[in-house]
């Protein structure tokens, strides 16, 4: 399976973001791609910690959504990124991200479970979290496993996505830079991949307010393909017998004695 990840700064225009998500994927497209990754907020960015964001929201089959499947229809590839979707509350909104297939079908949507609140900022002045169970799509004989920026620092739901048979880790993010934060980035991504025994396909946003540094990684933690700070798209291939040979000669996900438990469940 051939994934590319796509790296921008989103800006307040969704016109403009749409642009820029059309000219990244189809310059990596030279090769046959089976899954585009977008960053999250790609529909349109945060913002100012202050500013609402209800106004910019849209549901599922908008016309954000609907861009997304032009696109993955022409590219005959899985096209994943972040938006904003109405919540029902005034206020806030759903951060989600949306699976669209080469067909141009809803294949899945994810609205992010854990909220920034944290390093001095409140994602939930405004936005919703989203249920508390995996979301996980099937392309190209892989399952895929989405999860958002900040979910990233909560290996319980990787695990639930790996239980649930991904074996790709799919992280849409708008990582905020700040001291360490880069090496946080950059350290789980690589660990998600290599506690699960299976790839992370992990895609920033950069320019002045975030990390970039998007990258795919391997099961044993190995970085196949990866970008620094500049605006641009990394290509790179996810083998299923790769993931099989890790886990025969790691077989950590077999050796386990706790199991994830949901909290919030019935």
């Amino acid at each position: 399976m051939r994934v590319a990840l796509l790296q921008f700064a989103a800006s307040l225009d969704k016109s403009e973001n749409l642009q820029a998500i059309r000219h990244l994927a189809r310059k990596a497209a030279s090769d046959q791609l089976d899954v585009v990754v977008c960053p999250e907020a790609s529909m349109h960015d945060f913002g100012s910690p202050d500013m609402p964001l209800a106004g910019a929201a849209e549901p599922l089959d908008g016309p954000f959504v609907q861009a997304l499947a032009d696109l993955a229809r022409e590219l005959g590839a899985m096209v994943i990124g972040g938006m904003f979707e109405a919540s029902g509350d005034p206020s806030r909104v759903y951060n989600t991200l949306v699976a669209v297939g080469a067909d141009g079908s809803l294949a899945g949507s994810y609205r992010k479970i854990h909220l920034y609140d944290a390093f001095g900022y409140r994602e939930s002045d405004r936005l919703v979290p989203g249920a508390t169970e995996p979301v996980v799509v099937d392309v190209a004989g892989h399952r895929l496993g989405l999860l958002t920026c900040y979910d990233l620092r909560f290996p319980e739901l990787s695990r639930a996505l790996a239980d649930a048979g991904a074996d790709v880790l799919v992280v849409p993010a708008a990582w905020l830079r700040g001291p360490l934060k880069e090496d946080h980035w950059a350290t789980l991504v690589r660990a998600r991949a290599i506690e699960n025994t299976c790839y992370v396909a992990a895609a920033d946003q950069c320019g002045s307010a975030y990390a970039g540094r998007s990258m795919l990684v391997d099961p044993m933690g190995v970085v196949l393909s990866a970008l620094g700070e500049q605006v641009g798209a990394c290509v790179g291939e996810v083998e299923a017998d790769r993931v099989a040979e890790v886990r025969e000669r790691n077989p950590t996900l077999a050796h386990r004695r706790f199991t994830v438990v949901n909290r919030d469940a019935p």
